[in-house]
């Protein structure tokens, strides 16, 4: 499946079904052959694992990968809707589709995801083109509601909550895995936090997280298969399990409920309502095979020093945190309800630094929330400077039907206001990442390669820190583990030496991948 990334948007060569009426969903027309699927991702994490979900269940039907979007007889949208742009970028590319659809008529369009969620069926009031639009909650039933489309015409089907609990998550289904030897695997979905500018509970629900054991287990047949790097996903991994434990602590046999929160809950004095995050991460980080763990997106607020102790003791966890801190002003974080001061949250950073050894550290920053003034923003500054980031993903703020900040419009900063600090932000954080990577020129790294470089004759490949490197040296297979000598560096990446291979790749290609 090839993928290429653009800013937020990445692209998947998935989906293909045929002429409206004809035939199984996976097949074309007599003598053509399976029909042909592309999915484009936009977003987070999340969503590229569940367009995964979509490739895996697209190829059940019988449908293979396409090379081009214009060659699919099925493209499948996968959206996000945490930036207005993203919206401007869905309806963008469907525009462009529609003159595609018109010379090809067999071909179908389906839109699901976070915006799709939220816009329902106002994606077929602007978009009359489309088969089917479906949502967060449904990802599951996409091949078969592009099956009623060739059939009934244009469907909408958006649930409010998934019909049964496994569904919410995307292991439970087949996956087309993006790059075999690494793995997102989903613990948790839904977010019970109400930050004033975030979409993310309207349009994923309240926090669910996946049973202990099934999380486990899922880590144990990927290393049997030859992955070697796990991405332990949710939108607050570190409250993982509180609500497991919630439900097992009411239970009289609740030392008997290891599947569900794991043995070291049940094996307690007392049946504590606690997140079980740091206990996953242990258990995660044993799996044989299993050679480095990561994990995204933790809230500040719920970094605990269990948590910090897992990341500091078990060596396959990686050395890299990513602590979202969106504003270094106590006033804007309060009206932001992110329940933490800026000082609260450099300690709690300065707990990790001190703890974990070599630990890499990046963060999400907002510029220009509603009411931001520039002693606000000043703060902001300091915070960032303070806590030198290897990297930041730095947003100006955006307005989101639905959220709380939206309504603020009185408030909003003025788009000259928000460039001028956006480009100091920049200059802040990108001082503090090349300091962090010449200190690393010198050294030799471990890197796991990722396949060829975009920067030149060279092959690409990821520290345990994160860190992108930039190799030359003999070809390399993506998957193998290798030593380099850390030359050049710049904000954004490293350049070496490949000094040796240390490992070669493990696993299998094995496409789809039956999970859960």
């Amino acid at each position: 499946m090839g993928h290429t990334l653009d800013g937020n948007e990445a692209l998947a060569a998935p989906a293909g079904e045929g002429p409206a009426g004809e035939g199984p969903a996976g097949e074309g027309p007599a003598g053509e052959g399976p029909r042909r699927y592309f999915v484009r991702t936009f977003g987070c994490q999340m969503n590229e694992h569940d367009s995964e979900r979509l490739a895996g269940l697209l190829e059940e039907e019988g449908m293979e990968p396409a090379a081009a979007l214009e060659e699919a007889d099925v493209v499948v949208f996968n959206t996000c809707c945490i930036r207005e742009n993203a919206d401007n970028r869905l309806y963008g590319n469907l525009g462009q589709l529609r003159a595609i659809k018109q010379l090809r008529p067999g071909m179908q369009i389906a839109v699901g995801g976070c915006l799709a969620q939220k816009d329902r069926e106002k994606v077929l009031e602007r978009a009359p083109w489309v088969d089917a639009v479906f949502g967060t909650h449904n990802v599951g039933q996409a091949a078969q509601l592009l099956d009623r489309a060739r059939r009934q015409g244009p469907v909408v089907e958006i649930l409010d909550a998934a019909p049964e609990e496994k569904a919410e998550f995307p292991s439970a289904l087949p996956v087309r895995r993006e790059l075999p030897f690494a793995a997102w695997v989903t613990i948790q979905v839904g977010c019970d936090n109400r930050c004033a500018f975030c979409i993310v509970p309207s349009v994923r629900g309240k926090e669910i997280s996946r049973p202990f054991s099934e999380v486990v287990e899922e880590v144990r047949q990927l290393a049997e298969r030859g992955t070697s790097e796990v991405t332990l996903l949710g939108q607050n991994v570190n409250s993982y399990g509180r609500d497991l434990a919630l439900v097992a602590r009411r239970l009289p046999d609740w030392r008997s409920q290891a599947l569900l929160t794991g043995e070291e809950w049940t094996s307690a004095d007392s049946p504590r309502a606690r997140p079980l995050f740091a206990d996953l991460l242990r258990a995660v980080s044993r799996v044989e095979g299993i050679g480095r763990v990561r994990f995204t997106s933790p809230h500040p607020k719920d970094l605990r020093p269990e948590t910090i102790e897992a990341m500091a003791t078990e060596d396959a966890v990686c050395p890299h945190l990513h602590l979202p801190l969106q504003s270094g002003s106590d006033r804007v974080l309060a009206l932001m309800r992110r329940g933490y001061t800026a000082q609260r949250y450099l300690e709690r950073l300065s707990a990790a630094r001190d703890a974990i050894g070599d630990l890499a550290v990046t963060t999400d920053i907002i510029v220009g929330f509603p009411g931001e003034t520039d002693e606000d923003f000043e703060r902001t500054l300091e915070v960032a400077a303070e806590a030198r980031y290897d990297s930041a993903y730095t947003f100006i703020f955006s307005p989101r039907p639905g959220t709380e900040a939206a309504a603020w419009e009185e408030r909003f900063v003025p788009p000259e206001v928000t460039a001028e600090r956006f480009e100091r932000l920049r200059l802040v954080v990108e001082r503090s990442a090349l300091l962090a990577h010449q200190a690393r020129v010198g050294r030799v790294e471990e890197v796991l390669i990722e396949g060829k470089s975009k920067k030149g004759p060279a092959w690409s490949g990821r520290t345990r820190q994160n860190k992108l490197v930039h190799l030359e040296g003999e070809a390399l297979r993506a998957g193998a583990l290798a030593e380099a000598l850390i030359t050049q560096a710049a904000p954004h990446f490293l350049k070496g030496k490949l000094l040796r291979v240390v490992a070669e790749p493990r696993h299998r290609n094995l496409i789809p991948v039956m999970s859960g």
